[in-house]
């Protein structure tokens, strides 16, 4: 019988992980809630002999094209079953054709459009999962697949924005790393041998660059295994949850990097809420689909307890604001939207603000990361630059004294 791996949080607010078999990915869900779990990731586990080299993701910009045009078909009454075989003939994508091959077997069989979507969790994520189920429940699957397509687009321009920001740093930072090496490895070995003929000591910045470039090529298995342990073992700390809990909590609390994480979860966490509650999703499921899409368990935790708060009748934002992870305009919106029975378009409107405080605070590291990178290469290269000075004035030196 298949085994599906699955993270959940217990009724007491606990985190479970761990493998459940059942016949389907859809009956092992309705088995785990009928244990009063919550289940935040479910997936089907592989065994060794099951292993294969992984087939190419579909990625967030072809995702986004599909969504969009899968709501096209849907809203111009086209079936399902149609729009699907359409898409995957037409599409130049092979990691798209794939999937959507295998989706359409899959509606064919009998299962509905999340449950043979559930199935591709390295393809869709689970927040875009937990969206589709909450939309095919509500019978506006359509609109919601256009809200979708919408909030990835705005998602992969952000990461664009980041990309182009980081380009120049990159270069700089290789091209400084190039020279380094050029200048350290064929010409300053050139300069030790001419003192050695003449019998003279080298100026102390050149000695020193020549003892680290020696040290790094004599013991440059130790630094590379070092830093390979070292890797590994944050690799694996960081997938434990206390760990990952631990690596979230530090990244937020990094000057300036931590405001833009925070503010791009704030923006998705109130981008998702606001399309689900104006899809009609209840606002608990749409609370629970929205927190497992941060990505971030200082947030999911956080959340949690919102939600839980928000069961027991305290509303929404009186538990937010309580969180001191959202700002208290965040929650001032929140609240009105509650009172006025307008959250959709309070959300959305918060949703709004903090995009454009996103693109502010992505500014802002990119516009710190870029002199950062320039002054700390610079150094190197002027430490480089004043070995490479000195051994040729000390070769003048001697030559003048001879």
């Amino acid at each position: 019988m298949p085994k599906f791996a699955y993270v959940a949080v217990k009724p007491d607010g606990a985190q479970a992980t761990g493998v459940h078999t059942a016949t389907t990915l859809a009956a092992a869900r309705v088995e785990l809630v009928q244990q009063k779990m919550r289940v935040t990731q479910l997936e089907p586990k592989k065994g060794w002999r099951e292993f294969e080299i992984s087939a190419a993701r579909v990625k967030p910009a072809d995702l986004m094209h599909l969504s969009r045009q899968l709501s096209a078909f849907l809203r111009a009454g086209i079936p399902i079953l149609d729009a699907i075989r359409v898409l995957a003939e037409e599409n130049d994508k092979g990691a798209v054709r794939r999937v959507l091959g295998a989706v359409d077997r899959d509606l064919r069989s009998g299962l509905t459009l999340s449950e043979a979507i559930d199935k591709h969790p390295r393809d869709f994520p689970e927040w875009y999962r937990g969206i589709l189920r909450s939309a095919e429940l509500t019978g506006k699957l359509d609109s919601v697949l256009d809200q979708l397509s919408a909030y990835i687009e705005r998602d992969v321009e952000a990461r664009r924005k980041i990309q182009n920001a980081m380009l120049y740093p990159a270069i700089v930072f290789v091209m400084s790393i190039g020279t380094i090496v050029v200048l350290s490895v064929f010409v300053l070995p050139k300069f030790e041998d001419f003192f050695a003929s003449l019998d003279a000591e080298l100026p102390l910045p050149t000695r020193m660059l020549l003892g680290a470039t020696r040290f790094m090529g004599t013991w440059w298995w130790l630094i590379l295994g070092v830093a390979a342990i070292a890797t590994v073992a944050g690799v694996l700390a960081v997938r434990t949850p206390v760990g990952k809990y631990a690596w979230h909590q530090i990244l937020l609390k990094v000057p300036v990097l931590g405001e833009a994480i925070r503010y791009s979860k704030i923006e998705r966490f109130t981008r998702l809420l606001s399309s689900m509650v104006e899809a009609g999703v209840p606002l608990p499921l749409a609370m629970e689909v929205s927190t497992t899409s941060l990505n971030n368990r200082v947030f999911e935790r956080a959340l949690t307890r919102v939600r839980a708060a928000m069961l027991r009748g305290e509303g929404l934002a009186q538990p937010i604001s309580s969180t001191g992870l959202f700002p208290g305009i965040a929650a001032q919106m929140i609240r009105v939207g509650e009172d006025t029975g307008t959250l959709d378009t309070q959300l959305e409107v918060a949703a709004m603000f903090y995009e454009r405080e996103l693109d502010f605070k992505i500014s802002k590291v990119t516009a710190i990361i870029e002199p950062v990178v320039i002054t700390v290469m610079g150094g190197i290269v002027g430490f480089v630059a004043v070995a490479l000075v000195s051994a040729m004035y000390g070769i003048f030196r001697t030559a003048n004294l001879g």
